[in-house]
């Protein structure tokens, strides 16, 4: 019941700060703060998603877990260097780190997609969750240098994803749980 709260909470969280971003036209301590925060929680969530699916998932998902876990490692290390750089907006974010920007993101979207699929083939969570989470990374790639609403939408798709799965933990949980 727990990672599904927190799967659910922390794609929130993250959806809360990318729409900051957007209003503010660029980062701020505390919007940083809380991608921080969000970013940091992905790993174990993904995981822990993964694990919830074994043996189901397969080692397509077992091992997109991984990577997309690891990509998210180095993206709060991206966060936690515009925090103290006081990088001003993604533009300037992507500018200082070039390369080291990139690897992880196609980590992302590979391991995403990968992820996407597996879960869709084992059939534990809604397949529609699958689907969210690998349209959602590979629209976040494809929407990079396009308007920051663009980008935003499809940041929500994957967020989608990732809360919907967290949303069916939860409602797995509570029917186990009813009399």
């Amino acid at each position: 019941m727990a990672l599904g709260a927190c799967a659910l909470l922390f794609s929130v969280v993250y959806f809360a700060s990318d729409v900051v971003e957007l209003l503010q036209n660029g980062f701020s301590t505390g919007q940083l703060w809380l991608t921080l925060v969000a970013e940091a929680a992905v790993p174990a969530l993904v995981v822990g998603v993964a694990v919830v699916q074994r043996p189901a998932l397969g080692r397509l998902g077992e091992l997109s877990a991984g990577v997309y876990a690891a990509s998210y490692i180095a993206f709060t290390g991206t966060v936690v260097y515009a925090l103290m750089e006081r990088t001003p907006d993604y533009g300037a974010l992507s500018h200082d780190l070039g390369p080291l920007m990139v690897l992880p993101g196609a980590g992302m979207v590979i391991a995403g997609v990968g992820f996407g699929v597996a879960t869709w083939r084992a059939q534990v969570l809604p397949r529609w969750t699958a689907i969210a989470l690998g349209t959602g990374v590979v629209l976040v790639a494809v929407c990079q240098d396009l308007p920051a609403g663009l980008l935003l939408a499809a940041a929500t798709v994957r967020d989608l994803g990732f809360a919907g799965m967290g949303a069916a933990l939860l409602a797995s949980d509570r029917a186990r749980c009813s009399p």
